[in-house]
């Protein structure tokens, strides 16, 4: 049997957790792999935005997503901030993908100056160094020269800058379709077929 595709996902401080939350499910939901970090702030984000109480140690949380998502053993791990023997601390052991949604100007700065202080500035480091695919979802404005030239920076580096800007040409009728549009563009860029939202020239 093929082994399945392993997505890091990172949730870090910036408003917008709905995306992140979204993302996750949907990677779980198309049976994907998903290696689970998130920060302190995130945390209280998540809870000020979606009445989601994330739950500080990592076996804790893992108890509480595959409760929430009915998960089959293994399919989701989640680690501390600072659990440096987690796989995606290491380019001998990357995943396929890694993707910081909602990423902070913070956690962007950390990565565009190779600061390795906490586990998702390495596993972002170590997707860089090793020519894999890593995804930053900022959700910030207006954004300074500050940030643009770390985005610049990281874009020039091999990182996909891909804002939490939504459309509209789908005609949204709720926040939640705002919210998968974005979400869409994150699984088209990991190659996941999806039907959350109707394509550019397809009838909705």
């Amino acid at each position: 049997m093929e082994n399945p595709q392993i997505i890091t996902l990172a949730l870090t401080g910036a408003s917008g957790m709905p995306y992140g939350i979204r993302l996750l499910e949907m990677l779980l939901a198309e049976s994907k792999q998903v290696y689970l970090l998130y920060s302190q702030v995130a945390q209280i984000v998540a809870q000020q935005e979606m009445n989601l109480a994330l739950p500080s140690r990592a076996k804790e949380a893992e108890v509480f997503f595959n409760h929430l998502y009915n998960l089959p053993e293994g399919q989701l791990r989640v680690f501390g901030r600072e659990e440096w023997f987690a796989p995606v601390a290491s380019g001998s052991n990357p995943a396929d993908s890694m993707v910081i949604c909602p990423c902070t100007m913070g956690t962007l700065a950390a990565i565009a100056a190779g600061m390795n202080q906490k586990l998702i500035e390495r596993a972002a480091d170590v997707m860089l160094k090793e020519n894999r695919q890593l995804i930053l979802v900022p959700r910030e404005m207006p954004f300074s020269t500050i940030h643009l030239e770390n985005m610049l920076k990281l874009a020039r580096s091999g990182a996909v800058i891909l804002p939490a800007n939504p459309g509209f040409y789908h005609h949204p009728q709720a926040i939640q379709d705002l919210v998968d549009f974005v979400v869409a563009r994150i699984l088209d860029h990991l190659g996941i077929k999806h039907t959350l939202i109707p394509r550019w020239g397809e009838k909705s």
